[in-house]
């Protein structure tokens, strides 16, 4: 599913127009964006949660010349899933 199939299923589950599903979903994208950039976590309960982990700098190797290089810590986001998605997984 893409995010136009994704406004799709919204506007037809909740009964709004494409327009306002789409607002919908761009704002509720633009929030976790925003809150992540901060630093922050959102916790959906019963979906998951999205949160930054940090990743440690560390060496890794040019593909083309074999090369060791190094790698710089960078922060990265993260999806831990809940309990009702993965029991709906499963």
């Amino acid at each position: 599913m893409n995010k136009g199939e994704l406004i799709d299923a919204v506007a037809a589950s909740a009964g709004l127009s494409r327009a306002d599903a789409g607002k919908a979903v761009d704002g509720v994208l633009d929030s976790i964006s925003t809150t992540l950039g901060g630093g922050g976590s959102v916790s959906l309960v019963g979906f998951g949660t999205f949160q930054v982990k940090h990743r440690a700098a560390r060496m890794g190797r040019n593909p083309r010349t074999g090369e060791a290089i190094q790698i710089q810590a960078s922060n990265v986001p993260g999806f831990k899933a809940g309990k009702g998605l993965k029991d709906a997984v499963n």
